[in-house]
């Protein structure tokens, strides 16, 4: 059955219905990668290793969907329009790369504060579009996080950062975990 044969509100809560932990599990391993690097490498080489490390979560997302049982690639779900919003926030968080790395670039020890927030905006598009509240607190959340890690320990940016979006995102796991499993409880008792 195509999008066009089923309503906006199908599959919007088809969507919703996910389990959602493919992305956070991806960042999770990408920013604690980094904040791993930090421990060890000089700032000049941790740029290098952000861009990359941040740069292929969308992609890494992808693969651990299999895992988690979401298979953003599997071609025999119905397409979904929502998907398709999801996938361009996070087109639009990567193209935020455009501001982040130049100003890296002038500056190394901005970059982590440069991605983590301009990176965070699909987490507001993910939320509307589940109609939950995780994706907004993360969002909040992160930015105030990284605004205060960032003054309060500029020597330490690339691992106090990267340590506090690895300990939001366990939070939104833990989140879109217990929200899965309620939703299922409620769709059995339904049925």
């Amino acid at each position: 059955m195509s999008s066009s044969e089923r309503s906006l509100e199908v599959q919007r809560a088809e969507f919703a219905s996910e389990r959602g932990l493919a992305m956070p599990l991806a960042g999770t391993i990408a920013w604690g990668v980094v904040g791993v690097a930090g421990l060890f490498l000089p700032e000049s080489t941790m740029l290098l290793v952000l861009v990359i490390a941040t740069g292929v979560i969308a992609y890494l997302g992808m693969g651990l969907s299999k895992l988690t049982g979401e298979d953003f690639l599997d071609k025999s779900k119905p397409k979904n329009v929502f998907q398709g919003l999801f996938f361009v926030g996070m087109a639009q968080a990567l193209l935020a790369y455009a501001i982040a790395i130049p100003f890296g670039i002038a500056d190394a020890s901005a970059m982590p504060l440069g991605v983590a927030v301009l990176s965070v905006s699909m987490w507001m598009v993910y939320s509307w579009i589940i109609g939950h509240w995780i994706g907004y607190a993360h969002a909040a959340a992160r930015v105030v996080a990284v605004l205060v890690l960032h003054y309060a320990l500029p020597e330490h940016r690339y691992v106090a950062i990267p340590a506090a979006v690895v300990v939001l995102y366990l939070a939104v796991m833990v989140v879109q975990e217990q929200r899965w499993r309620a939703n299922r409880a409620a769709a059995l008792a339904v049925a």
